[in-house]
Protein backbone atom coordinates (compact mmCIF):
# COMPACT_ATOMS: atom_id res chain seq x y z
CA UNK A 1 0.00 0.00 0.00
CA UNK A 2 3.16 2.65 1.10
CA UNK A 3 4.31 1.54 -2.42
CA UNK A 4 1.39 2.71 -4.12
CA UNK A 5 0.63 5.78 -2.61
CA UNK A 6 4.06 6.82 -3.65
CA UNK A 7 4.29 5.61 -6.91
CA UNK A 8 0.77 7.57 -6.97
CA UNK A 9 1.61 11.18 -4.94
CA UNK A 10 4.91 10.77 -7.89
CA UNK A 11 2.44 10.19 -10.55
CA UNK A 12 -0.10 13.02 -9.24
CA UNK A 13 3.35 15.57 -8.99
CA UNK A 14 4.60 15.18 -12.49
CA UNK A 15 1.10 15.60 -13.37
CA UNK A 16 0.51 18.85 -12.18
CA UNK A 17 3.44 20.24 -13.02
CA UNK A 18 2.45 19.03 -16.83
CA UNK A 19 -0.91 20.94 -16.06
CA UNK A 20 1.21 24.14 -15.01
CA UNK A 21 3.24 23.97 -17.76
CA UNK A 22 0.79 23.87 -20.55
CA UNK A 23 -1.72 26.21 -18.65
CA UNK A 24 1.67 28.95 -18.29
CA UNK A 25 2.18 28.83 -22.19
CA UNK A 26 -1.24 28.72 -23.26
CA UNK A 27 -2.54 31.92 -21.55
CA UNK A 28 0.79 33.33 -22.62
CA UNK A 29 0.39 32.85 -26.19
CA UNK A 30 -2.55 33.99 -26.35
CA UNK A 31 -3.78 36.97 -28.20
CA UNK A 32 -4.09 39.69 -26.52
CA UNK A 33 -1.89 42.13 -24.04
CA UNK A 34 -2.59 42.36 -20.36
CA UNK A 35 -1.72 45.68 -20.50
CA UNK A 36 -4.13 46.62 -22.92
CA UNK A 37 -6.69 48.95 -19.87
CA UNK A 38 -4.12 51.16 -19.63
CA UNK A 39 -3.09 52.03 -22.89
CA UNK A 40 -4.44 56.27 -23.81
CA UNK A 41 -2.60 58.45 -25.49
CA UNK A 42 -1.98 60.89 -22.35
CA UNK A 43 0.32 58.04 -20.66
CA UNK A 44 4.24 58.09 -21.93
CA UNK A 45 5.67 55.79 -24.06
CA UNK A 46 7.95 55.20 -21.75
CA UNK A 47 6.54 54.83 -18.95
CA UNK A 48 4.66 51.92 -20.13
CA UNK A 49 7.46 50.28 -21.24
CA UNK A 50 8.66 50.95 -17.58
CA UNK A 51 5.78 48.82 -16.53
CA UNK A 52 6.31 46.06 -18.94
CA UNK A 53 9.53 45.66 -17.85
CA UNK A 54 8.50 46.13 -13.93
CA UNK A 55 6.45 43.18 -14.43
CA UNK A 56 8.70 40.55 -16.63
CA UNK A 57 6.11 41.14 -20.11
CA UNK A 58 8.76 41.57 -22.47
CA UNK A 59 11.19 38.79 -21.28
CA UNK A 60 10.73 35.74 -23.19
CA UNK A 61 8.53 33.21 -22.26
CA UNK A 62 11.10 30.44 -21.52
CA UNK A 63 12.35 33.25 -19.05
CA UNK A 64 9.43 33.51 -17.59
CA UNK A 65 8.14 30.26 -17.00
CA UNK A 66 11.24 30.19 -15.04
CA UNK A 67 10.63 33.11 -12.68
CA UNK A 68 7.18 31.60 -12.39
CA UNK A 69 8.39 28.54 -11.12
CA UNK A 70 11.07 30.23 -8.66
CA UNK A 71 8.23 32.10 -7.19
CA UNK A 72 5.75 29.21 -6.91
CA UNK A 73 8.56 27.47 -5.58
CA UNK A 74 8.62 29.92 -2.38
CA UNK A 75 5.15 30.28 -2.33
CA UNK A 76 4.75 33.45 -4.03
CA UNK A 77 1.93 33.37 -6.59
CA UNK A 78 3.09 36.90 -7.95
CA UNK A 79 0.40 39.98 -7.89
CA UNK A 80 -2.55 40.59 -9.76
CA UNK A 81 -2.33 42.72 -12.93
CA UNK A 82 -5.98 44.11 -12.41
CA UNK A 83 -6.36 44.31 -8.68
CA UNK A 84 -2.89 45.15 -7.72
CA UNK A 85 -3.50 42.77 -4.72
CA UNK A 86 -1.56 39.53 -4.09
CA UNK A 87 -2.60 36.48 -5.68
CA UNK A 88 -2.48 34.18 -2.33
CA UNK A 89 -5.12 36.58 -1.08
CA UNK A 90 -7.09 36.43 -3.54
CA UNK A 91 -7.26 32.81 -4.17
CA UNK A 92 -7.91 32.14 -0.32
CA UNK A 93 -10.80 34.42 0.03
CA UNK A 94 -12.42 32.52 -3.14
CA UNK A 95 -11.41 29.07 -2.21
CA UNK A 96 -13.83 29.18 0.91
CA UNK A 97 -16.64 29.90 -1.00
CA UNK A 98 -16.15 27.69 -3.88
CA UNK A 99 -15.71 24.77 -1.35
CA UNK A 100 -19.02 25.82 0.63
CA UNK A 101 -20.88 25.15 -3.03
CA UNK A 102 -19.13 22.11 -4.51
CA UNK A 103 -18.94 20.86 -0.89
CA UNK A 104 -22.84 20.90 -0.04
CA UNK A 105 -23.50 19.83 -3.69
CA UNK A 106 -21.38 16.77 -3.25
CA UNK A 107 -23.01 15.56 -0.14
CA UNK A 108 -26.53 16.15 -2.13
CA UNK A 109 -25.28 14.16 -4.82
CA UNK A 110 -23.95 11.25 -2.44
CA UNK A 111 -26.76 11.08 0.18
CA UNK A 112 -30.23 11.55 -2.67
CA UNK A 113 -27.91 9.46 -5.06
CA UNK A 114 -27.27 6.49 -3.17
CA UNK A 115 -30.82 6.52 -1.45
CA UNK A 116 -33.15 7.30 -5.00
CA UNK A 117 -30.62 4.50 -6.44
CA UNK A 118 -31.49 1.70 -3.64
CA UNK A 119 -34.56 2.59 -4.10
CA UNK A 120 -34.76 2.44 -7.91
CA UNK A 121 -32.55 -0.68 -7.19
CA UNK A 122 -34.65 -2.39 -5.03
CA UNK A 123 -38.00 -1.64 -6.83
CA UNK A 124 -36.63 -2.87 -10.14
CA UNK A 125 -38.71 -2.81 -13.59
CA UNK A 126 -41.73 -1.56 -10.67
CA UNK A 127 -43.57 1.50 -10.85
CA UNK A 128 -40.85 4.04 -9.42
CA UNK A 129 -38.50 2.42 -11.15
CA UNK A 130 -40.24 2.92 -14.55
CA UNK A 131 -40.84 6.90 -12.58
CA UNK A 132 -37.63 7.30 -11.85
CA UNK A 133 -35.43 6.17 -14.67
CA UNK A 134 -36.48 9.18 -17.07
CA UNK A 135 -36.67 11.68 -14.22
CA UNK A 136 -32.62 10.91 -14.04
CA UNK A 137 -32.56 10.81 -17.81
CA UNK A 138 -34.34 14.81 -17.24
CA UNK A 139 -31.91 16.24 -15.11
CA UNK A 140 -28.64 14.45 -16.28
CA UNK A 141 -29.58 15.93 -19.88
CA UNK A 142 -29.96 19.18 -18.81
CA UNK A 143 -27.37 21.77 -19.36
CA UNK A 144 -26.68 23.64 -15.83
CA UNK A 145 -26.67 26.77 -17.40
CA UNK A 146 -30.41 26.06 -18.87
CA UNK A 147 -31.49 24.71 -15.49
CA UNK A 148 -29.95 27.50 -13.47
CA UNK A 149 -32.43 30.31 -15.60
CA UNK A 150 -35.28 27.94 -15.10
CA UNK A 151 -35.09 27.71 -11.32
CA UNK A 152 -34.30 32.23 -11.08
CA UNK A 153 -37.50 32.18 -12.85
CA UNK A 154 -40.08 30.44 -11.39
CA UNK A 155 -38.35 30.59 -7.59
CA UNK A 156 -36.65 33.94 -7.83
CA UNK A 157 -38.64 35.50 -10.19
CA UNK A 158 -41.77 34.20 -10.12
CA UNK A 159 -42.55 33.05 -6.53
CA UNK A 160 -40.09 34.91 -5.43
CA UNK A 161 -39.09 32.79 -2.58
CA UNK A 162 -35.30 32.37 -2.85
CA UNK A 163 -32.61 35.08 -3.61
CA UNK A 164 -31.19 35.27 -7.46
CA UNK A 165 -27.99 36.18 -7.27
CA UNK A 166 -24.49 37.57 -4.47
CA UNK A 167 -24.25 35.29 -1.39
CA UNK A 168 -25.94 37.53 1.64
CA UNK A 169 -28.25 40.13 2.13
CA UNK A 170 -27.14 43.48 1.91
CA UNK A 171 -29.26 44.95 5.14
CA UNK A 172 -27.56 41.64 7.10
CA UNK A 173 -24.85 43.85 8.70
CA UNK A 174 -24.69 43.76 12.70
CA UNK A 175 -26.99 40.47 12.54
CA UNK A 176 -26.09 37.39 15.19
CA UNK A 177 -24.16 34.56 13.74
CA UNK A 178 -27.30 31.57 13.24
CA UNK A 179 -28.78 34.54 10.96
CA UNK A 180 -25.54 34.95 9.19
CA UNK A 181 -25.65 31.24 8.91
CA UNK A 182 -29.08 31.10 7.61
CA UNK A 183 -28.84 33.80 5.31
CA UNK A 184 -25.85 31.79 3.98
CA UNK A 185 -27.72 28.75 3.21
CA UNK A 186 -30.73 30.73 1.90
CA UNK A 187 -28.66 32.18 -1.03
CA UNK A 188 -27.04 28.70 -1.52
CA UNK A 189 -29.81 27.32 -2.38
CA UNK A 190 -30.23 27.81 -6.25
CA UNK A 191 -26.96 27.14 -6.87
CA UNK A 192 -26.28 24.34 -4.95
CA UNK A 193 -29.72 22.99 -6.61
CA UNK A 194 -28.07 23.71 -9.90
CA UNK A 195 -25.11 21.65 -8.95
CA UNK A 196 -26.92 18.96 -7.39
CA UNK A 197 -29.37 17.71 -9.67
CA UNK A 198 -27.61 16.93 -12.47
CA UNK A 199 -25.01 14.84 -10.28
CA UNK A 200 -27.46 13.54 -7.84
CA UNK A 201 -29.02 12.19 -11.04
CA UNK A 202 -26.12 10.80 -12.74
CA UNK A 203 -25.00 9.29 -10.03
CA UNK A 204 -27.95 7.62 -8.75
CA UNK A 205 -28.23 6.01 -11.80
CA UNK A 206 -24.41 4.25 -11.45
CA UNK A 207 -25.60 3.56 -8.18
CA UNK A 208 -28.83 1.93 -9.37
CA UNK A 209 -26.57 -0.68 -11.75
CA UNK A 210 -24.02 -1.11 -9.45
CA UNK A 211 -26.86 -2.71 -6.81
CA UNK A 212 -27.84 -4.14 -9.41
CA UNK A 213 -24.74 -5.84 -10.60
CA UNK A 214 -24.05 -6.76 -7.10
CA UNK A 215 -27.14 -8.03 -6.56
CA UNK A 216 -27.24 -10.54 -8.92
CA UNK A 217 -24.61 -12.39 -7.51
CA UNK A 218 -24.99 -16.02 -6.44
CA UNK A 219 -23.44 -15.08 -2.13
CA UNK A 220 -26.74 -12.49 -2.45
CA UNK A 221 -29.54 -15.11 -3.69
CA UNK A 222 -27.87 -17.67 -1.07
CA UNK A 223 -28.48 -14.68 1.36
CA UNK A 224 -32.23 -14.85 0.32
CA UNK A 225 -32.23 -18.66 0.49
CA UNK A 226 -31.59 -18.39 4.23
CA UNK A 227 -34.03 -16.23 4.92
CA UNK A 228 -32.41 -13.49 5.78
CA UNK A 229 -34.71 -9.88 5.88
CA UNK A 230 -34.62 -8.13 2.54
CA UNK A 231 -32.96 -4.96 4.12
CA UNK A 232 -30.38 -7.11 5.63
CA UNK A 233 -29.71 -8.60 2.01
CA UNK A 234 -29.46 -5.00 0.86
CA UNK A 235 -27.13 -3.43 3.60
CA UNK A 236 -24.65 -6.41 4.27
CA UNK A 237 -24.41 -7.74 1.01
CA UNK A 238 -25.44 -6.02 -1.66
CA UNK A 239 -24.50 -2.20 -0.96
CA UNK A 240 -21.50 -3.72 0.84
CA UNK A 241 -20.36 -5.28 -2.36
CA UNK A 242 -21.56 -2.37 -4.72
CA UNK A 243 -19.24 0.63 -2.52
CA UNK A 244 -16.19 0.17 -4.25
CA UNK A 245 -17.02 1.57 -7.89
CA UNK A 246 -18.96 3.84 -6.12
CA UNK A 247 -16.58 5.25 -4.52
CA UNK A 248 -14.63 5.57 -7.79
CA UNK A 249 -17.62 7.89 -9.02
CA UNK A 250 -17.44 9.70 -6.19
CA UNK A 251 -14.12 10.78 -6.59
CA UNK A 252 -14.82 11.52 -10.17
CA UNK A 253 -17.65 13.65 -8.84
CA UNK A 254 -14.89 16.33 -7.75
CA UNK A 255 -13.71 17.34 -11.16
CA UNK A 256 -17.09 17.47 -12.47
CA UNK A 257 -18.68 20.03 -9.59
CA UNK A 258 -15.73 22.21 -10.38
CA UNK A 259 -16.40 22.30 -13.73
CA UNK A 260 -20.08 23.47 -13.42
CA UNK A 261 -18.78 25.58 -10.45
CA UNK A 262 -17.42 27.95 -13.19
CA UNK A 263 -21.14 28.46 -15.34
CA UNK A 264 -22.98 28.47 -11.83
CA UNK A 265 -20.76 30.68 -9.88
CA UNK A 266 -20.75 33.22 -13.48
CA UNK A 267 -24.53 32.70 -13.11
CA UNK A 268 -25.43 33.38 -9.59
CA UNK A 269 -22.65 36.21 -8.96
CA UNK A 270 -21.28 33.43 -6.78
CA UNK A 271 -17.52 35.12 -5.59
CA UNK A 272 -15.83 31.90 -5.52
CA UNK A 273 -12.68 30.65 -7.95
CA UNK A 274 -14.77 30.01 -10.99
CA UNK A 275 -16.25 33.82 -10.99
CA UNK A 276 -12.88 34.59 -9.85
CA UNK A 277 -11.01 32.68 -13.37
CA UNK A 278 -13.76 33.72 -16.09
CA UNK A 279 -13.07 37.56 -14.88
CA UNK A 280 -9.61 36.91 -14.32
CA UNK A 281 -9.21 35.36 -17.99
CA UNK A 282 -11.38 38.52 -19.61
CA UNK A 283 -8.71 40.52 -18.22
CA UNK A 284 -6.12 38.67 -19.14
CA UNK A 285 -4.83 38.65 -15.48
CA UNK A 286 -2.18 36.03 -16.32
CA UNK A 287 -0.72 35.40 -12.72
CA UNK A 288 -4.95 35.10 -11.36
CA UNK A 289 -5.53 32.18 -14.23
CA UNK A 290 -2.16 30.46 -13.64
CA UNK A 291 -3.03 29.93 -9.96
CA UNK A 292 -6.60 29.26 -10.16
CA UNK A 293 -5.76 26.57 -12.60
CA UNK A 294 -3.10 25.34 -10.60
CA UNK A 295 -5.57 25.28 -7.30
CA UNK A 296 -8.03 23.01 -9.69
CA UNK A 297 -5.69 20.35 -11.17
CA UNK A 298 -4.50 19.99 -7.53
CA UNK A 299 -8.11 19.39 -6.01
CA UNK A 300 -8.90 17.33 -8.75
CA UNK A 301 -6.19 15.08 -8.70
CA UNK A 302 -5.93 14.55 -4.82
CA UNK A 303 -10.11 13.81 -5.00
CA UNK A 304 -9.00 10.74 -7.73
CA UNK A 305 -6.09 9.88 -5.14
CA UNK A 306 -8.45 9.47 -2.71
CA UNK A 307 -10.93 7.89 -4.48
CA UNK A 308 -8.07 5.29 -5.55
CA UNK A 309 -7.34 4.52 -2.20
CA UNK A 310 -11.06 4.40 -0.82
CA UNK A 311 -11.35 2.15 -3.33
CA UNK A 312 -8.41 -0.12 -2.19
CA UNK A 313 -9.72 0.15 1.58
CA UNK A 314 -13.50 -0.48 0.53
CA UNK A 315 -12.40 -4.16 -1.50
CA UNK A 316 -9.51 -5.77 0.11
CA UNK A 317 -9.99 -8.40 -2.82
CA UNK A 318 -7.98 -5.99 -4.94
CA UNK A 319 -4.23 -6.01 -4.93
CA UNK A 320 -1.72 -3.32 -6.21
CA UNK A 321 0.91 -3.80 -8.93
CA UNK A 322 3.43 -4.24 -5.86
CA UNK A 323 1.50 -6.68 -4.01
CA UNK A 324 0.48 -8.42 -6.76
CA UNK A 325 4.70 -8.99 -7.66
CA UNK A 326 5.18 -9.34 -4.01
CA UNK A 327 2.81 -12.32 -3.90
CA UNK A 328 4.10 -13.75 -7.07
CA UNK A 329 7.65 -14.22 -5.53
Amino acid sequence: MIRFLLRRTIHAVLLIFVTFTATFFIIHLAPGDPLTRYYSPDIDPVAMNTIRRQLGIDDPLPIQFAKTLRSYARGDFGLSLSSHRPVSRIIWEAIPRTIQLTGIALVLQILLGLALGMLSASRRRGVTDKVLAPVFLLFYSLPSFYLAYVLIAVFALKLQWLPAASMSTLDLHGAGPLAAMADRLWHLALPVSVLALGSTAAFARYARGSLLDAAGQEFVRTARAKGLAERTVMWRHVFKNALPPILTVVGLSIPVLLGGAVVVEKIFAWPGMGSLLVDSIYARDYPVVLAVNLIAAVMVIVGNLLADVSYLWADPRIKTPASVKDGAR
